[in-house]
């Protein structure tokens, strides 16, 4: 099974951008967690990060050699209608994932317009969402 895990916008800076909210792992800690994890389960991962929304929109259109998708969309979650018509267009289950609890946070924070076109929202765990995402994908 092959994953491709796409990060948005701003979390190149991971660590060192609110490690309070966002924790202290790198996007290399990160992308090395979930590549290693992967494989625990007997899955591929591809990591890919963008801070910019076509770049992300082409990749998802870009999905013919994997089986799934999880996405951070950052900032894109709450105002892309491209990431989620790009979303709503592919043939393959598509996770959404946070590292912090996005209902917990302000209130524009609060609306997901990509979620509903994903197979399920992560949110919360810090870089355990994107492991828990992998979970739910081999299960699914």
């Amino acid at each position: 099974m092959k994953i491709l895990v796409i990060h948005g916008p701003n979390l190149n800076m991971l660590g060192t951008r609110e490690p309070e909210v966002y924790g202290s792992l790198s996007i290399e800690d990160l992308d090395a967690a979930i590549l290693s994890y992967a494989a625990d389960l007997g899955m591929e991962a591809t990591t890919f990060q963008s801070n910019h929304e076509g770049a992300i929109v082409d990749k998802l259109q870009d999905f013919a050699d994997h089986d799934g998708v999880i996405i951070n969309p950052g900032a894109l979650t709450h105002y892309s209608i491209a990431v989620r018509d790009a979303i709503s267009s592919i043939p393959i289950p598509v996770v959404e994932v946070h590292l912090s609890n996005i209902y917990a946070r302000e209130e524009f924070r609060h609306s997901s317009v990509t979620a509903g076109e994903c197979i399920g929202q992560i949110s919360g765990f810090g870089h355990s969402s994107y492991l828990l995402a992998l979970r739910s994908l081999l299960e699914r």
